[in-house]
């Protein structure tokens, strides 16, 4: 089994390249959730990746309800502004899948609505709305990891 990062509808092809090379250091699986908003062949998509894109377990879904089918014992966390929790909160297990919006949205409403307690935050000030959709998946799924101590890293 291995954590799973979900990108609802990302919309900035440098935070998917990002957040794949995320997923090749550690093992994680990408999943990425049409439409997208750049072209799998961009150039910044590519360059943000590096050369680690044969290291990433990707997958492509037409929506987030495939995701769900496809993943029926999984448990999601939705990141957003707008939860309660905060992400440190959690126990992760294996297998787990970190859901994340679109860099300018966030999640439909009505996913949160619908999943209230599995809804995370990261604390900030309230200088920013939110904080930049890799960096975020980056500390979430680092918080899952250490929680599981790290599985096949050294």
């Amino acid at each position: 089994m291995a954590l799973h990062i979900v990108l609802v509808e990302p919309e900035i092809p440098a935070n998917t390249g990002n957040i794949a090379r995320t997923c090749a250091a550690t093992g994680v699986h990408l999943h990425l959730v049409r439409p997208l908003g750049f072209s799998t062949d961009d150039s910044k998509l590519k360059r943000a990746g590096l050369d680690y894109w044969y290291a990433v377990h990707i997958e492509y879904h037409d929506s987030f309800a495939e995701v769900q089918e496809k993943y029926p014992e999984g448990r999601f966390f939705y990141a957003t502004t707008k939860a309660n929790k905060r992400y440190n909160d959690m126990e992760y297990r294996d297998g787990d899948c970190l859901v994340f919006g679109k860099e300018t949205k966030g999640l439909p409403p009505e996913l949160l609505k619908a999943n209230p307690d599995t809804c995370i935050r990261m604390p900030m000030t309230d200088k920013v709305r939110s904080m930049n959709l890799s960096n975020s998946a980056a500390i979430i799924v680092f918080e899952a990891l250490r929680q599981l101590d790290f599985p096949g890293m050294e």
